[in-house]
């Protein structure tokens, strides 16, 4: 919005206090060159440049890199040091470059007023991040700034250099009635107050040998631009018209194409720069209102919501709401540690690894270091960079996604290379056996886990038996170390007694979505154990029709199941009248548990813990429940346990192996 910029007013120089390489201010450039309407733009650049400078900004949205040799100044009878790289990134959200970009692109004249000096003071000013300009305004920003170094005195080559400046204003002040001048806010209240008192021009140098131009390789893009490249892509996107929303034709994505066919192709062919360019596309629509600033925290969102969609096509689990909630609330207490209002690439990679898991990690880190227009070959050389050839630190993030599977082929992506229909529909041939099993592994390791789970139920009663008292005679089952110190005012010893549970775990229930909207898992199945070693089942998920990853083999999710032992026992409970007065399908499975149990205790792993009348009919019952908070579960181990498959018949088994990943 315009009342986000401010400009400072001398002469006829309307001047723009910026940082570079931020995209707050390069939008601030755009609102400056449409409100001043100026005859001539000048820049802080030295005037040496500006030949290849201007080949680069031709060249964009492809990102260049301008580089010269410089060595350092010595006293007389030193040697001097080896000739040192000079790097300039030539990128869209930096402020001087979409200064220059407009003046080309309008035809205004452009002036690159800043002396040429071999060393450059760098500065390292504790300043909030170019956010804060998002919400206060450009005018507070820039006050703040000047009141806490208004006494810092300037480096003697700072000094030179504002002289210079301010020199080459007046000269464009004798031609010109509007001049915009886009500065670094370190230099301008010194220039204002320069403009004023004639002076001669400081010397500089006039001409520099060796300048090249170069295309930056795509995967430099992704450590050394001054903006991640997804927020740098979204910019790009909202210079101009950005592409309306596609019509829909009624039919979900998952609808028209199998889960993963978004990301790996399939029927459309689709490769994987395509999918993300449309991932930047989309977020640059929903960034703020088009022709207004982006809005920073609302690309974080973006950049998480779409980081979320692949990573659900590419391992079939959802970012659950929960893992959400945290990763903001990690990623903005991060941010405050750091003094920062909003977290950097690091900490948003950093609380994704750590809310999610890695492969989230690797999907974020994907999409938020990628560039649509960068390409390896171009008109110019391509050149290679790292951090430390630009002076900067770095550090360092480790992913190890779950999916190296080698001895299927499987590509880095996991899923690229799996098996696929020959002909449309051949998949369908598997699906002539009328009856379905469940997968063996599969099988096993749900059953530990249900094994597992009764084993921390019967902990958490235990837990809850123990009595406490000081000791007097007997030592009973240890001393009570909390309770000891927690009274060590009173110089006595606690001991605790564990008091023993009555009956033992029977039924276990785990939900993971109550799925209150009763359309996300509407497929119902009760299923018996085959042998004794295995628990009945019943179950509610995804509909099988709607993954199908191989003749006669369906992929699934869970949204909530009941394991009851001995086997053999369960009816249909989705048919059974005695449970037609629960609310969702979570609590018919409680039901269910609560009547198949023949033990005392039933465990419930759930989102939320059950509605107190389930207390008092487990209580008529003789029985108890165990709840257990599923966020205190292992999210690893829920997430295996959460995709399962139905095969078509028994045959299907055997090569049931060959299509599950």
């Amino acid at each position: 919005m315009a009342h986000r910029l401010h400009l400072e007013t001398f002469g006829p120089v309307h001047a723009l206090p910026i940082l570079h390489y931020r995209l707050e201010f390069a939008h601030l450039v755009r609102e400056a060159v449409e409100r001043v309407k100026p005859d001539c733009i000048a820049i802080e650049l030295s005037t040496t440049l500006e030949t290849p400078f201007l080949r680069g900004i031709r060249r964009l949205p492809e990102i260049s890199v301008l580089s010269y040799e410089v060595s350092a100044a010595h006293p007389k009878g030193e040697p001097a040091d080896a000739p040192r790289s000079v790097y300039l990134i030539i990128e869209p959200a930096d402020p001087l470059v979409e200064a220059a970009r407009l003046a080309v692109e309008r035809g205004v004249p452009l002036h690159l007023v800043d002396l040429d000096l071999d060393e450059y003071p760098l500065h390292q000013e504790p300043l909030p991040d170019s956010y804060a300009v998002q919400r206060l305004g450009l005018a507070a920003y820039y006050r703040e700034f000047v009141a806490a170094f208004r006494d810092t005195p300037p480096d003697p080559e700072d000094l030179r250099r504002e002289k210079g400046m301010a020199f080459r204003l007046r000269q464009l002040a004798l031609r010109h009635e509007r001049i915009l001048f886009i500065c670094g806010m370190y230099h301008l209240e010194r220039i204002r107050e320069l403009f004023p008192h004639p002076q001669a021009e400081p010397f500089g140098r006039v001409r520099r040998e060796g300048i090249r131009l170069f295309n930056l390789h795509p995967d430099s893009c992704r450590e050394i631009l001054g903006e991640f490249p997804f927020v740098s892509a979204i910019y790009e996107q909202r210079r101009g018209a950005i592409p309306p929303e596609p019509a829909r034709d009624g039919l979900s994505l998952r609808k028209r194409f199998s889960t993963l066919e978004l990301i790996a192709g399939g029927k459309r062919d689709i490769p994987e720069d395509e999918v993300l360019k449309e991932s930047v596309t989309r977020s640059a629509r929903h960034v703020g209102v088009e022709g207004e600033m982006p809005d920073r925290q609302r690309a974080h969102l973006r950049l998480f919501q779409e980081a979320s969609r692949h990573y659900r096509q590419e391992t079939g689990e959802p970012v659950h709401l929960w893992q959400r909630r945290a990763f903001f609330k990690f990623t903005r207490n991060y941010a405050l540690l750091a003094g920062r209002l909003l977290p950097d690439l690091y900490q948003l990679l950093a609380g994704a690894r750590g809310c999610v898991d890695d492969n989230f990690a690797y999907a974020f880190w994907r999409l938020a270091t990628f560039y649509p227009w960068q390409r390896e070959t171009a008109d110019l050389p391509t050149i290679r960079l790292t951090p430390a050839d630009l002076w900067a630190g770095s550090r360092r993030i480790r992913f190890r996604p779950r999916e190296h599977r080698r001895e299927k082929g499987l590509s880095h992506l996991a899923f690229l290379k799996r098996k696929r229909e020959r002909r449309p529909g051949e998949w369908l041939d598997g699906f002539d056996n009328p009856s379905i099993c469940s997968y063996p592994p599969e099988d096993v390791v749900i059953e530990d886990y249900g094994r597992f789970l009764k084993k921390k139920g019967a902990k958490q009663l235990s837990e809850e038996e123990v009595r406490v008292e000081p000791f007097s005679a007997s030592m009973l089952d240890g001393i009570d170390v909390r309770e000891t110190l927690r009274n060590l005012h009173e110089g006595r010893i606690y001991v605790h007694e564990n008091q023993r549970v009555k009956g033992g775990v029977g039924s276990v229930v785990v939900v993971f979505d109550e799925d209150r909207g009763g359309e996300r898992f509407p497929y119902l199945m009760t299923w018996l154990g085959e042998h004794e070693q295995e628990s009945d089942m019943a179950f509610y998920a995804t509909p099988p029709a709607d993954n199908v990853v191989g003749p006669g083999i369906c992929r699934c999710e869970y949204g909530g199941f009941v394991l009851s032992y001995p086997p053999r026992r369960m009816l249909d409970v989705w048919h059974d009248r005695d449970y037609a007065f629960a609310r969702g399908k979570h609590e018919v499975l409680l039901l269910a548990a609560l009547d198949y149990s023949r033990e005392k205790h039933v465990v419930y792993a759930a989102p939320r813990p059950p509605r107190s009348m389930f207390k008092q009919l487990a209580a008529r019952l003789g029985k108890k429940i165990v709840y257990i908070p599923l966020g205190s579960l292992s999210p690893v181990k829920l997430k295996r346990l959460r995709v399962f498959h139905v095969l078509a018949g028994h045959d299907k088994r055997e090569i049931a192996q060959d299509y599950i990943w």
